[in-house]
């Protein structure tokens, strides 16, 4: 019989398009993973999935499951979505900040979602280059701040949204797209493009260059980013920024992007709430809806 833990185990295996990353997602084992869908198919009597396909390729039947999965689950989501409004009640406010400025792009469809699920529900939202959020949002002048820097501030609560990966955008011809990462010392006599924001509320300085001792030559800010990623195309210096921000560009051919050293530098975005309020129904749903959308649609990130 189907359960609703088969559709989400072939929706992760569709998001993932791995095993090993699938089993990861709904907190099995791979081998756990396997035996499950084993038995799957041999009470359907056929395979779902084409064995050692890269990437994981569906079968017609396993296509077929897919369709049913995206409906149930999302009739199954709207009617927990339903059950915690006439629990927690429709009113409330949700007002938001940003120090993370590319997440606008993913941001506003997920606002767009929620709007339409809680219309009741009074939204606002601003940057964070002019004032610091976390002290507003631990104030109560603020409901939820997006940040990459958590901070230890009482009463403030962190939650995950999934890991990205920073990348470093050069121009193509650049002479470091000769390499297939970079090292602090790279950056040493380039010019680095950042948001106009303090260097230790910025990956590329807290995670990357600040532990290397190393400082870059020059340092010039943009709040936009596609003029940051302009300057980089035009050989006017060098950006780092989330991986699903630079992919866009780098499909395009427009810029090149390399890995912060050897394995990369994931810092993982969160959510922050006061603790008080992240049990209350419409912020756990609009968090989920942040994952939901984030893991589905952005290329490169990973859950927590």
């Amino acid at each position: 019989m189907l359960e609703i833990r088969h559709l989400k185990t072939l929706i992760a295996l569709r998001e993932t398009g791995s095993l090993v990353e699938a089993a990861e997602r709904v907190f099995l084992t791979q081998s756990a993973l396997s035996h499950q869908l084993k038995e799957l198919e041999s009470k359907l009597e056929c395979e779902l999935f084409i064995r050692k396909s890269r990437p994981l390729r569906f079968s017609e039947a396993g296509k077929r499951l897919l369709l049913l999965a995206d409906d149930v689950l999302a009739r199954v989501d709207e009617a927990e979505r339903d059950i915690k409004k006439l629990i927690h009640g429709e009113a409330g406010r949700l007002f938001m900040a940003i120090e993370c400025h590319s997440c606008f792009n993913w941001l506003m469809p997920t606002i767009d979602i929620f709007r339409n699920q809680w219309p009741a529900i009074e939204l606002d939202f601003s940057g964070g280059f002019t004032f610091e959020p976390l002290p507003a949002l631990a104030q109560g002048e603020i409901d939820l701040v997006i940040t990459s820097d958590p901070q230890a501030i009482k009463g403030v609560e962190y939650v995950p949204l999934f890991s990205y990966e920073m990348h470093i955008g050069i121009a193509n011809q650049h002479p470091l797209a000769v390499k297939t990462f970079l090292q602090p010392q790279d950056l040493a006599d380039q010019t680095l493009i950042t948001y106009p924001v303090e260097r230790s509320r910025l990956d590329v300085f807290k995670q990357f260059l600040t532990p290397a001792g190393v400082e870059p030559l020059a340092v010039r800010t943009s709040e936009l980013t596609l003029m940051m990623v302009q300057l980089v195309a035009s050989g006017r210096g060098l950006c780092a920024l989330p991986n699903w921000v630079l992919a866009e560009y780098a499909d395009k051919q427009l810029i090149s992007v390399r890995s912060a050293g050897e394995k990369g530098i994931w810092p993982t975005l969160y959510a922050a709430v006061r603790e008080e309020h992240v049990s209350t129904g419409y912020v756990q749903d609009f968090l989920n809806l942040a994952k939901a959308h984030c893991l589905k649609n952005l290329q490169g990130v990973k859950q927590v």
